[in-house]
């Protein structure tokens, strides 16, 4: 279902493509880096940037069969599969014995336990001098218990800063999703998901498809559309 729901918005998560670029631009700045992401799912991050810098090389890692088989396809597609490498494990176990440049995770800190293991485990990958493009949600206003339940226990904006800052991190670049990218991102995910189940009346996932689809807007709508935010940082380590 989920790739169903992405098919109009393979970034998953709600970033236009504008700022996906900008992000990919201050995340690469010499644009012949060794770049790693930590939950890739189909590999979009990966693939954009492989398409944009023909000297990169990458590696993603993520549980899902079926999306690393999507990003298989869709790097053949875009002749880039020869610099892609894809791993079917747990993003938190993964090991390499090279470092990277660039180490990415965004919407994907779940998978770690939050947004402080998750730099632990991206620190655990980078090179000297290297950057961290992380995305995680905050709260803009206050959320109620079903919305902490729903999406974990965030902090506000400034306090997702301090937290990052006061784990060694320096933001040399950052992005808030707008108004219009968090919508379009919530219209896009479950409106795909329901154009499918009514163009699919007699698939045996439709019924569950469209109640999925119609419980998720419910939930955007009534528990989080407006206590919750999107932010993507760069970040070097203060350190380093």
């Amino acid at each position: 279902m989920s790739r169903i729901a992405h098919a109009d918005h393979p970034i998953k998560s709600p970033l236009g493509d504008d700022s996906v670029r900008r992000l990919l631009e201050q995340g690469l700045p010499r644009g012949d880096e060794r770049v790693l992401d930590l939950g890739c799912a189909g590999g979009e991050w990966l693939l954009r940037a492989l398409a944009t810098h023909p000297r990169l090389y990458a590696e993603g890692v993520d549980v899902s069969a079926d999306a690393l088989a999507q990003a298989r396809e869709a790097a053949r597609d875009s002749g880039v599969d020869d610099r892609l490498i894809l791993h079917h494990q747990d993003a938190a176990t993964f090991a390499s014995s090279r470092p990277f440049d660039l180490v990415l995770s965004v919407g994907a800190t779940h998978a770690f336990g939050g947004l402080l293991p998750t730099l632990a485990a991206a620190r655990k990958h980078l090179a000297p001098g290297g950057r961290v493009l992380i995305g995680e949600g905050f709260w803009t206003g206050d959320p109620s218990e079903e919305a902490v339940e729903m999406l974990g226990n965030l902090t506000d904006l400034p306090a997702t800063l301090d937290q990052v800052v006061a784990d060694g991190w320096t933001p040399v670049h950052g992005h808030i999703s707008t108004r219009q990218e968090l919508d379009d991102y919530e219209w896009a995910c479950w409106g795909s998901l329901a154009a499918w189940a009514l163009d699919h009346p007699s698939d045996p996932d439709s019924e569950q498809a469209l109640a999925a689809a119609t419980t998720n807007r419910s939930d955007w709508l009534r528990v989080y559309r407006d206590i919750w935010g999107f932010l993507c940082l760069v970040l070097r380590e203060t350190s380093a």
